[in-house]
C-alpha cells in the first residue's frame, strides 16, 4: 500500500468484546472476532488463568509462562485476571458489561447464573447485549449438565460413525472439529447474526452455542438420505465415504497418499485419460457388488494403479490436468506449500527467546485484505490496571483490590 494512502479500516473496528471462555471453542471465535478489529478484553481466573497457557511447549515454564496453545489462539486480545467468585470481582465483570456490545462465556449450564452473571442479570445492565454461551449439549437439552469433549460431540451427532472405512472403526479426528466448527465458528455465525437483528431493532441476544448440534451442517448430505425411503448412508458406502474409485484416497509406491476427488463425469474422464485408463471411464459409478465374484473391482483397480509410482510422479503428472487429483500432504508440507505465502495464510510468531514459530493466519479476505495481527497473546493479567482505570478506578481501589486477592498482583 502506498505511504499516501489511507489505511482501511478493519471490518469489526470498534466493536467491543467480553472474553470470558477458556481452552479453544470460545477463544477461538473471540481471536477470530478480535483479527478483523474487534476490541476482545480476556477475562482470566485470578490464579492460574485459561489452561491453554500450559499446553504445549512455554517460554521459561511455571505460573505466566504463555504455551504454544494459548499463542496460537489469543493474539490481539488484552488480559484482565479477576476472582469471578469474589463480588468485587463480579461486579467488575458487570461493569465491563455495560460497556460492551459482545460477550461471550463457555461455562456448562447454570455456571453464570450462580455467579450473577448470566444474561437475565447481565442485559439489565445494557439492553442490546449479544451474549454467546457455548456449551457441549445446549442450554435447555436433555444433556445440559453433562460433560463432554469434542470426540463425544461427534459421537452423539452421528458424524464419527460415518468417518470410516467400509469394514473398519471409526477414525479418531486428529483436529476438533466439533470445538472449531460446531462451536467457535457457530459461535462467529450467531454473533454476526444477532448483531444484525440488534442493528435493525435495538435489543441484545441471547445466542445459544451447542457444539454438538452445530455439527448438523456436517450431516446435510447424509441425512439428505432421510427422506428418500432408502438406505441410510454407513461407513464408506455413500458417495464422499469411499463407495467409488473416483472419489476416494490412495497410497502411492513411497508410502505417501494422493487425494482424488473427480466426482464429476468430466474430471473422472480427465483422470482416466491421464493415465491410460479408457476403458474405466464407463464405470465410474461401480460398486463392489456390481462386480463379478472374483474379479478385480474398479477400486482396487486404481489403488494397484497409484502403487506403481511415488507421490513426486503422481503430482507431476496432475499438475497442468484439471482432474481434483492432489497430494496428501503432511502439515509441515502443507506450511512449505505455495499456498501458504498466499495473503496472510500462516503468520509468523517471533517467541521471547528470538525462535520463531507459525501461527494459523486470517481465513477471511474482505476485497482482497485479511485481518491484522495487532498485538501479541497476553501475559496472564497484563492489562489489569489498565482495564480497571479505564473503567474509574484508583490507584487506591486498585491496590485495595490487589490486597484482597481479587485482582492478579503482576508485580
Amino acid at each position: 500500500m502506498a505511504g499516501n494512502e489511507a489505511k482501511t479500516a478493519q471490518p469489526l473496528e470498534g466493536l467491543q468484546v467480553l472474553d470470558m471462555t477458556r481452552l479453544l471453542p470460545g477463544p477461538l471465535a473471540t481471536m477470530i472476532l478480535a483479527d478483523y478489529g474487534a476490541d476482545v478484553v480476556k477475562v482470566e481466573d485470578v490464579r492460574a488463568g485459561d489452561l491453554t497457557r500450559y499446553v504445549g511447549s512455554s517460554l521459561g515454564g511455571g505460573l505466566g509462562a504463555e504455551g504454544s496453545l494459548f499463542r496460537q489462539l489469543n493474539r490481539n486480545k488484552k488480559s484482565i485476571a479477576l476472582d469471578l467468585k469474589e463480588k468485587r470481582g463480579q461486579e467488575i465483570i458487570k461493569q465491563l458489561a455495560a460497556g460492551a456490545d459482545v460477550m461471550v462465556e463457555g461455562f456448562r449450564p447454570g455456571v453464570m447464573d450462580r455467579l450473577g452473571l448470566g444474561y437475565g442479570e447481565i442485559s439489565g445492565h445494557n439492553r442490546g447485549l449479544i451474549y454467546a454461551a457455548i456449551t457441549g449439549y445446549g442450554q435447555d437439552s436433555l444433556y445440559r449438565h453433562k460433560a463432554g469433549h469434542d470426540l463425544n460431540y461427534m459421537a452423539l451427532s452421528g458424524l464419527l460413525d460415518l468417518s470410516a472405512e467400509k469394514e473398519g472403526s471409526p477414525v479418531m479426528p486428529t483436529s476438533q472439529i466439533s470445538d472449531v466448527a460446531g462451536g467457535a465458528l457457530m459461535a462467529v455465525n450467531g454473533i454476526m447474526m444477532a448483531l444484525y437483528e440488534r442493528a435493525r431493532s435495538g435489543r441484545g441476544q441471547f445466542v445459544d452455542v451447542s457444539m454438538t448440534r452445530g455439527l448438523l451442517p456436517w450431516l446435510t448430505y447424509p441425512a439428505s438420505y432421510l427422506g428418500r425411503g432408502e438406505e441410510l448412508p454407513r461407513r464408506g458406502r455413500c458417495t464422499l465415504s469411499g463407495a467409488y474409485a473416483c472419489y476416494n484416497i490412495y497410497e502411492t509406491a513411497d508410502g505417501k497418499y494422493m487425494s482424488l476427488a473427480a466426482l464429476e463425469p468430466v474430471f473422472w474422464q480427465r483422470f482416466c485419460e491421464a493415465v491410460g485408463k479408457p476403458q474405466w471411464i464407463e464405470r465410474q459409478f461401480e460398486q463392489e457388488e456390481d462386480e463379478p465374484v472374483g474379479s478385480k473391482n474398479l477400486i482396487q483397480a486404481v489403488r494397484a494403479l497409484f502403487k506403481t509410482k511415488d507421490r513426486a510422479y503422481w503430482e507431476e503428472l496432475f499438475k497442468d490436468v484439471d482432474a481434483c487429483c492432489e497430494p496428501v500432504l503432511d502439515l509441515q508440507e502443507a506450511i512449505d506449500h505455495p499456498l501458504s505465502r498466499e495473503e496472510n495464510y500462516w503468520l509468523e510468531n517471533t517467541l521471547k527467546d528470538g525462535t520463531r514459530e507459525k501461527a494459523a493466519g486470517f481465513p477471511l479476505l474482505f476485497s482482497g485484505r485479511g485481518g491484522e495481527k495487532r498485538l501479541p497473546p497476553p501475559e496472564h493479567g497484563r492489562h489489569t490496571e489498565e482495564i480497571l482505570k479505564a473503567l474509574g478506578y484508583s490507584a487506591g481501589d486498585i491496590a485495595e483490590l490487589k490486597q484482597q486477592r481479587i485482582i492478579k498482583n503482576n508485580q
